[in-house]
Formats: C-alpha cells, structure tokens, sequence
C-alpha cells in the first residue's frame, strides 16, 4: 500500500504523523510525507519589510534570501520527520513541492499512483473555511482515491 500524507508542519502534524505511523506499520506501507509551499504575497511583503528598509522598495535579492531560508527550514522540519519514521522501519520519503496544498496532494497522489491519501483536519470555524478555505474538505470534494482525515483539534 502506498500512503500520501499531506503535513502542514503545524502543531497539528505529530498527531497526523502518529496515525499514520500506526497505519503503515499496520499495511507495510510506503509512506510519501508531502508538504506543498507556496511564495504568497504577503510572504513577499512581509520579506521585503527589513528593518532598515521599511518605506523604500522591496529588495529583491533579500526576498529571494528569505524565501530560500524558508523553504530550507520545511525541508529540514519534512526531512527529520521521514528520518524518524525510518528508524522504525518504514519506508519513508519526504516531499517538498511548491503549489497550493489541494492541487499539489491531488497531482502528487496521482503520479506516485497513491492508494490513500492521509491529512489532518484542524477543525476550524465555518467563517476560517468561508474566507480562507480547508485543505482536506478541498482534498475530499476533489480527490478519486480514498482519503483518512485525521482530526488534530480537541472536541469540546
């Protein structure tokens, strides 16, 4: 079985990543760790707003050196996680794509023929889903293959 699981590097990511350890030693399944990164605008605006540059414009090399820096530090975080599930004993590999989280797990899941696709769900508001979105209710609406929504947020 091969297993697709979409990681936020939240908080909310230890729980999905100990699900899913359960799940694979379970199924001896090969586990894909994806985490999709995307360069936002406000990403760029919040980049460029160096001290000693607030008011002038946008430094480009400094945004490409914040960025870089950023998707260094996930990569890091995606890596240390498939290390660990490794020493378990489960066949691990970490993924660090950029584009939307929705698309990107759809697209991946796709070419690396997954048979399940694992997320977590932080249980947000109506009004976070309306303005911003939810991944895994952009995953389950969209995707043909099986999906384990794992819930990461404690019930009241």
């Amino acid at each position: 079985m091969k297993l697709l699981v979409g990681i936020d590097l939240s908080e909310a990511t230890e729980k999905v990543v100990k699900k899913v350890e359960e799940l694979a030693t379970a199924l001896s399944a090969t586990v894909w760790l994806l985490h999709s990164t995307k360069a936002e605008p406000a990403d760029l605006y919040l980049a460029a707003q160096e001290p000693d540059t607030i008011g002038l414009e946008p430094d480009p090399q400094f945004i490409r050196d914040s960025l870089a820096h950023r998707f260094h530090a996930e990569h890091r975080q995606l890596q240390e996680i498939a290390d660990r599930l490794r020493r378990t004993g489960l066949d691990a590999t970490a993924l660090l794509v950029e584009g939307a989280a929705v698309d990107t797990l759809l697209k991946e899941a796709k070419k690396l023929d997954a048979d399940m696709i694992v997320i977590g769900s932080h249980g947000r508001n109506k009004m976070y889903q309306l303005l911003l979105g939810s991944v895994s209710e952009g995953v389950l609406h969209k995707s043909e293959i099986p999906i384990l929504i794992v819930p990461t947020h404690e019930r009241n």
